[in-house]
């Protein structure tokens, strides 16, 4: 169940990225796909760390989409979006708090044109980095929690990922979706404890 959750976010992600393309004239690209794939992971670790107290986290199936004209011609370019995946168990009480630190943090980097969604089925927040990554946050219909941070429309490159990514040589063939560490703050069902 928790693949299906998974993907969809993922859906919405490149949708919304590839939403930016549309038929004006195509801007130069900021960089290239290995720039905003380091790029994407620096963002992902620094909204990591800024969470506390800390959870563990894993790196989740980078994403690719090439980038087309309005009439499916290829222009060269992909975008780019890397994800981690939070496997500290994070309650319903909780997930408010996770939200706004991340928040928070983004704010701090620069971040603008925040949209948070507060539904308890689907909670979720979003905004654009200062450089123009898409960065999302959103907590899935089981309780599985994970971040995006991706690049519309990098010029076409060579590409590595760090040790560890799924997919890619030397990390595991299917990402680690469901949350299953416990932790006596993010776990905890009562909003007063410390």
């Amino acid at each position: 169940m928790s693949g299906p959750v998974r993907l969809l976010g993922c859906v919405v992600v490149v949708v919304v990225l590839a939403a930016c393309q549309g038929e004006a004239e195509p801007e130069e690209p900021a960089m290239d796909m290995q720039q905003a794939g380091q790029r994407a992971e620096v963002i992902l670790d620094g909204t990591m760390a800024a969470i506390h107290p800390s959870v563990k986290w894993a790196r989740g199936t980078p994403m690719e989409q090439p980038c087309s004209t309005g009439l499916n011609r290829p222009t060269g370019t992909t975008t780019v979006v890397r994800s981690r995946n939070i496997l500290t168990v994070v309650s319903e009480q909780r997930r408010g708090e996770l939200l706004e630190q991340v928040r928070r943090y983004w704010k701090q980097q620069g971040a603008q044109d925040f949209s948070v969604k507060s539904d308890k089925s689907m909670l979720w927040i979003r905004a654009t980095a200062a450089d123009g990554f898409s960065l999302s946050l959103q907590v899935g219909s089981i309780g599985n929690v994970f971040a995006d941070a991706g690049l519309s429309c990098a010029e076409d490159s060579d590409t590595t990922y760090p040790p560890g990514t799924p997919g890619q040589p030397g990390g595991s063939k299917k990402e680690e979706l469901t949350p299953r560490e416990h932790s006596d703050f993010w776990s905890s069902g009562d909003p007063r404890r410390k």
